[in-house]
């Protein structure tokens, strides 16, 4: 039995409310909430910080960049890829991950072709050596214009910690790359001629034609058979919602449009955009800004992308420009995302959660993770 753990003098930041109090944890819990300060010597004095859940984040691609530190650079061990990319995340305050692992990219010259069997011998070696602080699950991330894409998602369908599957369509010309010129500017690393842009974008275009919409069922309907939460991705118009929701996706990931973002709240899905988007203000591919989202009330959640620590800072953004009640930001990257994707356990200060907990401090109006407790046990103590 864990020793009690008594954490007070705090900002807690509650599912509908945030009140100045105490937060007891024990045997991995929360056992007790309290307005007001606790006396003790035991207690920790948090000395007005602000106590959250521990992050969650649903879509992240971060793992990637330490199995491939550069181009053409393979990290021989996943030991270690995985464990740096562990301390980036929960050091940014995020105690559950979902690592995005993409599945079909049929041009050889993908990293992603590359590494996804790397990717997920990491997660599973890690998980079970239990070499992690945060829990970390699956994400499969499904390119469906692919030849390959449905074997390899079978592969994996029965694994314990898969807990979102995507279905991705980046066929150049359309969703994400409706704009071709920012489709060449984004690859322009492989300095493709005219002509070779052309080859490219044709051969997609064959493999979208020949493989997508069987792909999409297929895949579909394995997840309706588990209880798999769908999301789509990168959605440009109401009809892309309407396929996705009459196929049984309940979550909009990354829509590129007004339009498309207002069809999937009208149809019921909840909407993620990119934590980096908010903070920066705008999209890196062209596409509409998370704020022009967030001031119609239409954002349900954010993913850190790219960017870890863009997750905790979204939340704030949102509730210092756009007047988001601190505990309706929070939820978009805790509570919200939580119900998402079935974890019922965890996203919230509730009586009975997991112990998650990030002390956050305010230094010059920005976020700093300060202490994490995992389970009820103290994990990370800055000098903040």
């Amino acid at each position: 039995m864990s020793k009690e753990v008594i954490l007070t003098n705090a900002h807690l930041v509650l599912v509908d409310s945030t009140l100045i109090g105490t937060l007891v944890l024990k045997n991995g819990r929360i056992k007790q909430i309290d307005e007001g300060c606790y006396k003790g010597k035991s207690a920790t004095n948090c000395e007005g910080d602000y106590l959250i859940p521990g992050l969650i984040e649903l879509h992240t691609d971060n793992l990637e960049k330490y199995i491939v530190p550069r181009p053409g650079i393979y990290w021989p061990s996943i030991a270690a890829s995985i464990i740096a990319h562990d301390n980036q995340v929960f050091n940014s305050g995020i105690t559950t991950v979902l690592d995005a692992v993409a599945l079909g990219f049929s041009d050889e010259n993908e990293i992603r072709s590359k590494i996804v069997d790397s990717s997920i011998v990491a997660i599973k070696y890690a998980d079970r050596m239990k070499l992690l602080r945060a829990d970390h699950f699956m994400h499969l991330r499904c390119e469906i214009p692919s030849v390959t894409v449905f074997d390899s998602f079978c592969t994996h369908i029965h694994e314990p910690l898969l807990k979102l599957v995507s279905v991705m369509d980046h066929t150049p010309g359309q969703r994400q790359w409706h704009d071709l010129s920012k489709w060449r500017l984004y690859h322009r690393d492989k300095k493709w001629t005219d002509n070779d842009a052309k080859a490219v974008v044709d051969h997609r275009k064959m493999l979208q034609q020949t493989y997508g919409k069987s792909n999409r069922k297929k895949i579909m309907s394995t997840c309706r058979a588990r209880n798999i939460p769908v999301a789509s991705h990168d959605d440009t118009t109401a009809e892309h919602c309407q396929e996705a929701w009459e196929s049984g996706m309940t979550i909009s990931e990354f829509p590129t449009t007004l339009k498309a973002a207002k069809k999937a709240k009208s149809l019921g899905m909840s909407i993620i955009m990119g934590a980096p988007n908010m903070v920066r203000g705008l999209s890196h591919s062209g596409n509409i800004s998370a704020k022009d989202l967030a001031v119609r009330n239409l954002l349900d959640g954010f993913s850190s992308d790219y960017m870890p620590i863009s997750l905790l800072h979204s939340a704030f953004v949102l509730h210092r420009k756009f007047g988001y009640p601190l505990s309706s930001a929070i939820a978009t990257v805790t509570a919200n995302v939580a119900q998402m994707v079935h974890l019922a356990d965890r996203g919230s200060l509730e009586v009975s959660k997991k112990a998650d907990i990030v002390r956050v401090r305010l230094i010059d109006n920005q976020p700093i993770v300060s202490s994490i407790w995992k389970s009820g046990q103290l994990i990370l103590s800055s000098r903040y």
